[in-house]
């Protein structure tokens, strides 16, 4: 299977975590702007819906570990999502500092900084791959009849425990490396000025999809390397007196956010609706509202994000771009403002005040504008590349002319048939709306007969992988194809 086809999957997956992501931020936004100033500390209302939707924003890792071991397997099974459960909290605890400094033999505080930050995404959906792998090849498997209670997918979570203290192993010495690296990389282009805030700026999205972002932040935002960005700026005044705030230059690794997650990423959104098929745009437009609300309003914008970083990888690495135009932007004009939080609304009017913001009204102005690119680009690039975002699956009432007079065991043979014969099918899977293959020879698919049988079109990705678009029925072939 090619790489693409293997994000597809992942992607497929992450939808199951990620649709829990929008109401979470809301929650959040509601509560951040019923108390904009002491975030829950002056209103107990504020303050359980920000800890409610922190519930779930903050746990992200382990809800990606769940959702991919879950989506990736063969049945759906939830005992695959045990087992992402099982393999995470084995990882995450043998790693956290007190893990790791047993493991290491060092006291708790020469432990290096990288596993205090071992929660994150890119653990959680490693995880989540793994313990779905292992899954799939050791569900079906009997042991001897003394331990036969333990076959199958009782066999999975120890099969995954054991593995997961390998992979614990493995990471006690990587992961470091790869957390130094960022810090490293991020105290390289500290010194590039304004260019290197853009530069800034593009990774720190690009690195989201696997939460390594925060590594290089806290070179930018906090006191790694010297620029403490986000203090220096919250502490206005005392700051500027202190020569730790500098007006125009302090700011700078923050302000341009503002204008891709109140503006450019909320406009994406819109494109993504207006991109949908007819029949999916209400269910679409309560996503993508949602998403776009949360971003807009307190900042958080993974809800959004995560709906196209996999399914379309080229158009977040067009967002990664322009997220680093943006920051480049306005610290070469010193249009700056400041967030504690993240670069919504609520951070912008509270950021209004302070002394070492400069002109923050032109990242309005500014966002309007990226507003306008966001949504052009994501459209051209949606319907030119014909992109499947979120609605542009097929409709279900699109599936109800296909070849009905034929039992689904019949059909099913009748598409392996079509698709050169069992010999050339390696693998099937299916989401909501298609089925997804991988063929061995391409050359053998008859596309007009998969047509006869309700096939709405074919997505050939690479040499091996195979999309045939069938509509809400995509599942019920694929499991009576798996059975034939």
């Amino acid at each position: 299977m090619n790489i693409l086809n293997y994000l597809q999957k992942i992607g497929r997956a992450l939808m199951v975590p990620v649709a829990a992501l929008p109401a979470a931020a809301v929650l959040m936004g509601i509560g951040y702007w019923l108390d904009p100033d002491g975030w829950g500390t002056n209103s107990q209302l504020a303050a359980l819906l920000i800890k409610s939707g922190l519930a779930i924003i903050d746990n992200m890792a382990i809800l990606f570990a769940v959702g991919v071991a879950f989506g990736l397997s063969k049945d759906k099974h939830g005992s695959a999502a045990l087992s992402g459960l099982v393999g995470y909290l084995v990882v995450t605890t043998l790693l956290s500092p007190a893990g790791a400094a047993q493991l290491l033999g060092v006291p708790v505080e020469q432990v290096p900084a990288a596993f205090t930050k071992i929660n994150n995404q890119f653990v959680g959906i490693l995880v989540g791959v793994i313990s779905a792998e292992l899954y799939n090849a050791f569900h079906q498997v009997e042991l001897p009849k003394a331990l036969a209670f333990f076959s199958g997918k009782r066999l999975v979570p120890i099969i995954v425990s054991i593995v997961m203290i390998a992979l614990s192993y493995a990471l006690l010495y990587v992961w470091p490396a790869i957390f130094g690296g960022l810090v490293s990389f991020g105290e390289t282009i500290k010194d590039m000025g304004t260019l290197g805030a853009g530069i800034y700026g593009f990774f720190n999205r690009l690195l989201i999809p696997v939460g390594l972002h925060h590594a290089l932040n806290s070179v930018f935002w906090f006191d790694v390397a010297g620029i403490n960005d986000i203090p220096n700026f919250l502490g206005g005044a005392k700051s500027i007196a202190e020569g730790t705030g500098v007006v125009g230059v302090t700011g700078m690794y923050q302000a341009g956010f503002f204008p891709v997650m109140m503006f450019g990423l909320p406009a994406a959104a819109l494109a993504i609706y207006h991109s949908a098929k007819p029949a999916k745009k209400a269910q679409v437009a309560s996503i993508m509202f949602a998403a776009a609300l949360a971003s807009f309003f307190t900042g958080i914008t993974e809800p959004l994000e995560f709906a196209f970083m996999f399914v379309a990888p080229i158009l977040y690495l067009v967002h990664a771009l322009l997220m680093g135009l943006s920051v480049f932007i306005a610290a070469s004009m010193q249009w700056i403002a400041g967030f504690g939080f993240s670069a919504g609304l609520v951070d912008l009017v509270l950021s209004s005040r302070n002394p070492l913001a400069v002109h923050w009204y032109m990242l309005i102005a500014q966002g309007i504008v990226f507003a306008i690119i966001y949504y052009v680009v994501f459209r051209v690039m949606i319907k030119t590349l014909n992109l499947k975002t979120l609605g542009r699956e097929e409709d279900e009432s699109e599936a109800q002319n296909v070849q009905n007079n034929i039992s689904r065991a019949e059909r099913a043979a009748k598409f392996i048939e079509a698709l050169g014969g069992k010999e050339n099918i390696a693998n099937i899977d299916a989401c909501i709306t298609r089925l997804r293959l991988t063929i061995n020879d391409m050359s053998k698919i008859n596309e007009a007969m998969l047509k006869q049988l309700g096939s709405k079109g074919v997505v050939k990705l690479g040499g091996n992988g195979l999309q045939v678009i069938l509509g809400a029925e995509a599942e019920l072939v694929a499991d009576a194809m798996k059975h034939v």
